[in-house]
């Protein structure tokens, strides 16, 4: 999958086409959807940001949130922008816009303010493979998009690793742990075209591999200060 390209402001900003999960849905949910979203105990105004056809309704103003096509008419664009009582986020929230968060929302209305829903439930499409100019580097549809990257900055790939530079990179990647000796051997010195599939294979049928990925989510979870709840003591 291609990277996103990076948040940029100003003219840039409002030329660069907006997309609602990517760009807007991250800035709703930091500052806006604790009042604002699915939790009706919760919410305040009568107003909700996490569905298309409310913010298109009017909200306790009698305003409605959002006018496609027209940011200086929506109330969300009045209420970012405004340093009084009606400002939003509230200063009581500790929250605040970036000017490049603001400068997203408006060219998102200006754009149509289009609405996708939650990414998790959008099914996948594949992207146009992008045109490289070295494809005998390309060996499969990724390749592509890394190659891509690179010549767009004037960059070739680097010269590809020694056997026993790959078995050691891989063997980090997947168990966080070295290669032994023999295993380096044993990829150095099998010949057959599959033998960098077969040693990721192996890798990952290795109880390590499970290790190497439970590792992150329990200090994520901070498994180690906890007797097993977050809201222990």
């Amino acid at each position: 999958m291609a990277a996103a390209p990076a948040p940029v402001a100003g003219a840039a900003r409002k030329a660069q086409k907006i997309d609602f999960n990517r760009d807007v849905r991250p800035i709703l949910s930091e500052n806006c959807f604790a009042c604002h979203g699915f939790d009706d105990a919760k919410r305040t105004g009568g107003l909700r940001l996490d569905l298309a056809e409310a913010m298109l309704k009017p909200g306790a103003s009698g305003k409605p949130p959002v006018v496609p096509g027209k940011p200086d008419a929506s109330e969300l664009m009045k209420r970012v922008l405004a340093t009084n009582a009606r400002q939003m986020p509230p200063v009581s929230s500790h929250k605040t816009l970036t000017k490049v968060q603001i400068e997203t929302l408006r060219s998102w209305i200006a754009q149509g303010a289009k609405y996708s829903t939650h990414w998790a439930f959008v099914a996948p499409k594949r992207p146009a493979l992008p045109a490289v100019s070295n494809q005998a580097w390309v060996r499969n549809p990724i390749d592509r998009f890394v190659l891509a990257r690179l010549e767009s900055a004037g960059l070739k790939p680097n010269p590809e690793a020694d056997r026993s530079t790959l078995a050691r990179r891989v063997s980090f990647d997947l168990t966080g742990l070295p290669p032994t000796p023999g295993d380096v051997a044993a990829f150095v010195g099998d010949t057959r075209t599959d033998a960098y599939e077969r040693m990721v294979d192996r890798l990952l049928a290795s109880p390590h591999y499970g290790e190497r990925l439970a590792l992150k989510w329990l200090d994520l979870a901070r498994y180690a200060d906890t007797h097993g709840y977050h809201i222990d003591s």
